[in-house]
């Protein structure tokens, strides 16, 4: 039994802070099922100015919440992404190695290591480390690098540095005992780059991300405050609930918003968008010179209200913006969220390995435009019968999503090497 799990993972900084996050919900589970854990990340915060101290001469801390050790690895603050960011991770990637040997002579060498991209350093690290301690490394793939960098138009597929970076992919999946990626689709990036010669496709598991079921229906009973929009019943409200970036792209949810607008089967319809980015004002001004006025901004909230104001929805809208990805499937946390609200879900594009599909819980817009969005939502609010069975579907369908069942994947995975 491989009874000692570390999990490396440059950004779960936020999930200290937050106490959830795929992470911190496997740490916490592993601890239940009777195995020993700890979680490696860097001392700053993604996209916050939070911070954790480290003692003058070191290289790392350890903090614990909830009985999880989180040993935070020093690293430089940065902005943006930018070279700062850059420094960050490379600071990360040379500090956790020295940090992880030193963590090992007071705490016990792991006997499995779980290192989690976006970014390849960690994985890298892991890698390393795993060899050092003579044990296996799970390679997580949260985020494909560079694959998604080239599909969203950022770098070019035959630059150079595009190239340098596929190259330490693959040498990454090659090197790695099991590969987990949180889309179903997994195998098929892997042969379609071409690579299945050279990686044992055997090897490639997949685990979506997922939802704590009991934490989300006690959060939504706990931080459940009045809300004027969201609880009028005049209104069917569409809610939205995430980041306000150009990655996002809300100004096509604005542009669908026009759409049902304009339509009399749209008039009792309202967006009710949750959240913050750099793109809320400018946003916002385009509402008051379009006359958008069937879209609120309701602004950031905690977390831990989040699944207060989603199970008030009339429905959850599931937005971003797709690309060439979204063939290998899905796995967005806020889809999981969605799902345990029980209430129906109106996606504004369509993947392989449709979740929303497979368990008839929500309407998928075939083409990401403006007027099938408009199209989706006036359906999905059309038909009470119908929302109700497909909030019941989406209830149901939350169950395979538990992070308790999850993590048993991740142990059956671990065990077998």
């Amino acid at each position: 039994m491989k009874k000692n799990f570390w999990i490396m993972h440059h950004y779960a900084t936020d999930c200290f802070y937050n106490k959830g996050g795929r992470p911190y919900w496997f740490a916490e589970q592993l601890l239940k099922k009777g195995y020993k854990t700890s979680v490696f990340c860097a001392s700053t915060r993604h996209n916050a100015t939070d911070e954790i101290d480290i003692p003058v001469g070191k290289k790392y801390t350890v903090e614990r919440t909830e009985e999880i050790p989180f040993v935070f690895v020093k690293a430089p603050q940065y902005e943006g992404n930018g070279a700062s960011r850059i420094k960050n991770m490379l600071a990360f990637y040379k500090n956790v190695l020295p940090a992880a040997k030193d963590y090992a002579k007071y705490h016990g060498k792991p006997d499995v290591i779980l290192a989690s991209s976006a970014h390849p350093f960690t994985v890298i690290a892991g890698i390393k480390l795993a060899k050092k301690f003579g044990v296996p490394c799970i390679c997580e793939v949260r985020d494909l690098w560079p694959e998604s960098i080239v599909a969203y138009g950022m770098l070019e597929r035959n630059h150079p540095l595009a190239k340098i970076l596929y190259k330490g992919e693959k040498w990454m999946y090659k090197k790695a005992d099991a590969i987990v990626m949180t889309w179903e689709g997994g195998k098929d990036y892997i042969i379609e780059q071409g690579w299945a010669e050279d990686i044992d496709i055997e090897k490639v598991h997949h685990i979506n991300n997922g939802v704590i079921i009991d934490s989300f229906d006690k959060n939504s009973e706990e931080f459940c405050e009045p809300d004027a929009d969201l609880d009028n019943p005049d209104y069917q409200n569409v809610v939205y609930a995430g980041s306000i970036r150009k990655v996002n792209n809300l100004g096509l949810l604005l542009d669908a918003a026009k759409v049902v607008q304009k339509d009399e089967a749209g008039s009792d319809i309202r967006f009710l968008i949750y959240g913050a980015g750099d793109e809320l004002d400018m946003l916002q001004q385009r509402c008051c010179d379009e006359h958008i006025d069937n879209v609120i901004f309701k602004g950031r909230v905690d977390k831990k209200y989040i699944p207060g104001i989603v199970k008030r929805a009339d429905i959850n809208i599931l937005h971003n913006s797709s690309t060439s990805l979204d063939k290998y499937g899905q796995s967005q946390n806020k889809l999981f969220e969605y799902m345990a609200a029980g209430k129906p879900i109106v996606q504004t594009y369509t993947t392989g390995y449709s979740i929303c599909e497979k368990y008839d819980c929500g309407i998928s817009a075939p083409v990401q435009t403006a007027e099938e969005i408009a199209k989706a939502v006036i359906e999905a609010c059309s038909n009470e019968e119908r929302k109700i069975e497909m909030g019941e579907n989406a209830r149901n369908g939350a169950d395979d999503f538990d992070f308790a069942k999850l993590t048993d994947k991740l142990i059956d995975i671990a065990e077998g090497l």
